[in-house]
């Protein structure tokens, strides 16, 4: 049985916007509000180089990455092609304007995906 975890209001997630979710462990969970008010869940890191999807563009179901304007679908976190790649998506509801996620999902589903380090390339410890 899904334990659903109450988020916010629809009304609190921007129109063709989103916010961000903490999360005890791993990255954050970006919530997106399309311009019909239908809600997703992606976890907040572009499959390409791990942009703040949360910071990007909604445009129908889709939102364009603020780095390098690769398309990911909302419903499915897949990248548009020709562009290769998915983002984790979670389970979402809205009931009577409450958004939820879920709780076993928020709590382990994609803890171990990082973004990248930015910068120049990364030494080793045997090649310092």
């Amino acid at each position: 049985m899904t334990h659903w975890t109450p988020i916010c209001r629809v009304d609190d997630i921007p129109r063709l916007g989103a916010r961000r979710v903490g999360r005890a462990q791993g990255l954050d969970v970006a919530i997106f509000r399309g311009a019909d008010d239908q809600v997703f869940a992606l976890l907040d890191r572009c499959p390409h180089k791990g942009g703040p999807l949360s910071q990007g563009i909604v445009f129908g179901t889709s939102v364009a990455c603020p780095l390098h304007n690769w398309t990911i679908g909302l419903c499915t976190g897949q990248a548009a092609a020709p562009d290769e790649g998915c983002t984790p998506k979670f389970a979402v509801k809205v009931d009577n304007g409450e958004v939820f996620l879920d709780a076993d999902e928020l709590a382990r589903h994609a803890t171990t995906e990082t973004r990248p380090l930015a910068g120049p390339c990364q030494r080793t410890l045997a090649a310092a």
